[in-house]
């Protein structure tokens, strides 16, 4: 496991200090990820420098229910803005195919993001995890698209460890992850895997141990994640200047 819950909180808030900013602005999509993002920057900033906007495109009443429950639970500020009309206009001017759609919806949410957090001179806190962040799970300048990535250093399964101690309801913590893209859209079968497979996975090919991720879980998975991995690389590094 990554870090403390206590030394992220700690780590965010020396982040802050160096910054000069007092307040963090983040998308909740009532999944666990955005929650303990909020838990971890109401623990360092105090709740009522957090903005928690939930930004949906799908009406889903759970999900928005999910996420201010997170957001009240920590003291957290909350909104709900939809994105329909903005994706609408966009992803129908391209005449973006659903993959298309999907990347349209993060890239304008981090546009509502970064605008909300203009007018409250805060920084735009990041929710992916390390299991997404290592497979390029995320759109670029998307959900990408971030200032700091409080949770960045755990896989999914610490993320949902910690959670839990937080004070984050069970039911929150153990539901299908999903980015709401469409109806019905999950991590994992986007993914074609467990996030259980692939924690584990990750975790032997940090410590160099590819052949007995290979035994474990085949060939064709492990090399699928290696793939995935390299093909992703440019996500995870600035742009390249020469």
């Amino acid at each position: 496991m990554g870090k403390s819950f206590e030394a992220l909180a700690k780590d965010t808030k020396k982040f802050f200090a160096l910054s000069g900013k007092k307040k963090a602005v983040l998308g909740v999509s009532g999944g666990v990820d955005s929650a303990l993002t909020c838990a971890i920057a109401a623990k360092a900033l105090g709740g009522k420098n957090v903005f928690c906007l939930h930004l949906p495109y799908y009406s889903d009443p759970t999900a928005k229910a999910h996420a201010e429950t997170a957001a009240r639970l920590f003291g957290a500020q909350f909104k709900v803005v939809s994105i329909r009309r903005m994706v609408d206009g966009i992803a129908g001017e391209l005449k973006c195919d659903r993959e298309g759609k999907g990347n349209v919806m993060a890239r304008v949410r981090m546009v509502v993001l970064y605008d909300f957090a203009r007018k409250e001179n805060a920084l735009v806190a990041g929710t992916g995890n390390k299991s997404e962040l290592s497979l390029g799970y995320f759109s670029k300048y998307g959900d990408g698209g971030v200032d700091f990535l409080p949770i960045g250093g755990l896989l999914k399964k610490d993320v949902r460890k910690m959670a839990l101690r937080a004070g984050i309801p069970r039911a929150l913590v153990l539901q299908p992850a999903t980015a709401g893209l469409w109806p019905g859209q999950t991590d994992e079968g986007e993914m074609q895997m467990l996030y259980s497979q692939l924690d584990e996975i990750l975790e032997l090919l940090e410590r160099s141990q590819g052949a007995k991720a290979k035994a474990k879980f085949g060939a064709e998975l492990v090399k699928r994640v290696e793939g995935m991995m390299k093909a992703s690389r440019h996500k995870r590094l600035p742009p390249e200047i020469f």
